[in-house]
């Protein structure tokens, strides 16, 4: 079912975490601790509302406050908490991204998509890595009314399935610089991304989402 709320026992183990941050960079041992605590409780009832991603790739934690007021959330600035959570991030079946916190399921508020990627510079090319350090394979490419770029791709160690990015907005001036535009009268394509030795037509596609709700 849907709540909006923490169990006590599941902000135990949330600091119970943080306590351990010292230990959060071994994964097996995270893993371990998320398979336990799941054992453990195993109905813990999901949580909604709680955690943010942004469109720069910045995780929020979304307070009752916030919650009520429709606001971004505060930024988590915890590295070794950040880790954990990129590393326990996933999707259900129908495509709700979430953090599995131990025995919880925290379903993600997306501002946009559930990855963020960065333009790299790779010697004289430039590759694409997500806000969460993985490298991303693009294979489609697509702009929206407002001028937000996005991409379809591979998201590396996250299976073979193709995923959606929203680009960093600080980097829309050196994707531009490897595009040919095509204007307003020249079809479906907006333009052609040239990336690694490929073109990759630039679709059309219309924003929507709910903002924070």
């Amino acid at each position: 079912g849907r709540v909006d709320w923490m169990p006590a026992r599941v902000l135990r183990f949330f600091d119970d975490v943080l306590g351990h941050s010292s230990n959060l960079r071994q994964e097996a041992r995270v893993d371990d601790i998320v398979r336990q605590a799941m054992a453990k409780w195993p109905d813990v009832p999901n949580c909604f509302g709680w955690l943010a991603l942004d469109r720069r790739g910045q995780w929020r934690l979304r307070t009752e406050f916030a919650q009520a007021h429709k606001l971004p959330g505060d930024p988590i600035r915890h590295a070794p908490l950040i880790d954990f959570i990129v590393r326990n991030y996933t999707h259900d079946d129908v495509g709700r991204w979430f953090f599995q916190n131990g025995p919880q399921r925290v379903f993600v508020e997306l501002e946009y998509t559930p990855w963020i990627v960065r333009l790299v510079p790779d010697g004289e090319l430039q590759t694409f890595r997500t806000t969460t350090g993985a490298a991303f394979a693009p294979t489609g490419c697509f702009a929206d009314e407002h001028g937000n770029v996005l991409l379809s791709g591979r998201v590396a160690g996250q299976g073979e399935e193709d995923s959606i990015a929203l680009l960093h907005d600080h980097d829309l001036d050196g994707f531009s610089g490897a595009c040919d535009w095509h204007g307003d009268a020249c079809g479906a394509a907006l333009g052609v991304f040239h990336h690694d030795g490929r073109d990759i037509d630039i679709e059309p596609i219309a924003e929507a989402v709910e903002i924070f709700s």
